[in-house]
């Protein structure tokens, strides 16, 4: 991390910062004059799922996090650089949702207190990102992970950091998803009151009791049972400041 671009940025074999430092400029491998491959700094800044909160120290605090991960999805879509950039595809300012290392960073703002810009974007994902047709996909579905990423966030979470045994909550795209678990049990997921204006989180339930958190367990979700969004039309933001126990973190190992 570089404080003064505030941007993760390459360093020589001297130690020294990469001169010329473009965060717009993509990069692949040897042969381009970067140190990201098939991205960006605007991208790979975002790339640590194990330390959310530590970048976001890095960055100045939630609100100047949130505020520069609210530019990343605003700024001008386009590709800078040469080489094999093909799979920075997808974009939504400088997000490529086309390649797997952006897909957790929407999910980021639930751990800067602001879980209503994960579902509005999550939103603009779904709606932009994906269609039923042959070129229905904006990148290419590497391992299915294009796929996975629609199926985790249709049911309203998706795994930031792989391993941590939690998923991070942010908008259905069903009202109604059943998973048959091993064991014969079911995981119901179901979001009753979602249609085109009710499209925000107002509350959770896990088991009809009221879910306080902006993730849920595995360990719970494992043994089946049921998850209820409550959607409605405007962000409820008393929810988002009352589900602040923030997501996991491996850096502290709670």
């Amino acid at each position: 991390f570089c404080p003064e671009t505030k941007f993760m940025r390459g360093r020589d074999t001297k130690g020294n910062w990469r001169t010329l430092f473009d965060p717009m400029r993509l990069g692949h491998g040897a042969d381009t004059p970067s140190d990201y491959t098939e991205g960006n700094a605007w991208q790979y800044t975002w790339h640590v799922q194990q330390d959310p909160e530590g970048l976001i120290n890095l960055l100045g605090g939630k609100a100047a996090a949130c505020e520069k991960l609210s530019t990343l999805f605003k700024l001008e879509s386009k590709v800078e650089g040469s080489g094999f950039v093909l799979d920075v595809s997808g974009l939504i300012g400088q997000y490529a949702h086309g390649n797997e290392p952006s897909h957790h960073t929407a999910y980021f703002f639930d751990y800067m207190g602001a879980p209503w810009k994960t579902q509005e974007t999550i939103r603009e994902i779904f709606d932009t990102q994906y269609k039923n047709a042959p070129d229905g996909l904006c990148g290419n579905d590497d391992c299915g992970q294009m796929s996975a990423w629609y199926i985790f966030s249709a049911m309203g979470f998706y795994p930031v950091c792989p391993g941590s045994g939690e998923y991070v909550i942010g908008a259905p795209a069903a009202r109604r998803i059943t998973l048959r678990l091993d064991g014969g049990a079911e995981l119901r997921v179901r979001a009753p009151r979602l249609d085109a204006h009710n499209v925000y989180v107002q509350r959770v339930e896990l088991n009809g009791r009221p879910w306080d958190k902006t993730y849920l367990r595995h360990a719970d979700l494992a043994a089946g049972g049921d998850v209820l969004f409550v959607m409605g039309p405007r962000p409820n933001r008393a929810w988002g400041a009352a589900a602040a126990a923030r997501p996991y973190s491996l850096s502290t190992g709670r």
